[in-house]
């Protein structure tokens, strides 16, 4: 397998077609994808001949706080090193901009947390990751 990394957003239907494959069917409003891209601070997609394999983005304020986000590979051509080397642009991308004090944050399911700890990743225990997701209405 033949891929290249390059360093840019996927576009709506490429994200689309990745994210679907890996089962995240219901983890979005179609509506707001066009605008979710658009609003990350960088983006990495993996390709082989002339589609899009894989993709990962950065999202944050680009000083402090980066958030990896929406990493994802084909089912086929994943446990290939293609997640790894996306994950490993967007660190280098990081690496660029960080200060002393970055944080970088995600969510990583099943087995994917394998990954991430190589990378250096870890829970800690004096935090708790929270999130909410649904219809946002004031509490």
């Amino acid at each position: 397998m033949e891929y290249r990394l390059v360093d840019r957003l996927p576009t709506v239907d490429e994200f689309v077609t990745v994210t679907t494959a890996v089962g995240w069917t219901d983890a979005y409003d179609p509506a707001a994808i066009p605008a979710s891209l658009a609003a990350s601070l960088h983006g990495v997609v993996a390709v082989e001949g002339d589609r899009v394999i894989g993709l990962g983005r950065l999202i944050g304020d680009g000083a402090i706080y980066y958030y990896l986000q929406d990493l994802a590979v084909l089912p086929e051509r994943q446990r290939r090193g293609v997640g790894a080397a996306i994950l490993g642009r967007l660190e280098e991308w990081i690496a660029g901009r960080a200060g002393t004090r970055t944080f970088v944050g995600l969510f990583a399911a099943g087995d994917s947390v394998g990954l991430y700890r190589r990378f250096g990743y870890a829970v800690h225990d004096d935090m708790t990751g929270m999130f909410r997701v649904g219809p946002y209405r004031r509490p």
